[in-house]
């Protein structure tokens, strides 16, 4: 089971700077607006970008459209041997559908 965080959570540990945000929506959907933060990677790229990723203990969240594809997302990271047991792997409880805050938009940080 997958751990939800509302986007209100999301949001608040994103201000404290406590939490890795890893959008699963394409690149186009992306840029035109995101949480601030956020790294891109595509769903259908991310079984081969987890590796590339340098994960260390910060919780990560995963954000995608409605909140269902990122389950997905959350599993495959938590499932990966580079992330450590300890670290939350979380997926935000009906995507961006659901929030409220500010958005960056354009391409930002890449993993």
């Amino acid at each position: 089971m997958v751990e939800e965080l509302t986007p209100e959570e999301v949001h608040e540990r994103v201000q404290k700077g406590d939490i890795r945000v890893i959008d699963t929506r394409p690149a186009a959907e992306y840029e035109r607006g995101h949480i601030p933060g956020a790294i891109n990677v595509p769903l259908g790229d991310l079984p081969s970008r987890v590796p590339d990723i340098e994960w260390d203990d910060t919780d990560v969240v995963c954000a995608c459209p409605i909140g269902q594809s990122s389950k997905q997302a959350a599993m495959l990271i938590s499932s990966y041997e580079g992330v450590d047991g300890d670290v939350l792997v979380a997926s935000m409880a009906g995507g961006y559908e659901e929030w409220d805050f500010e958005l960056e938009t354009g391409a930002a940080a890449d993993a």
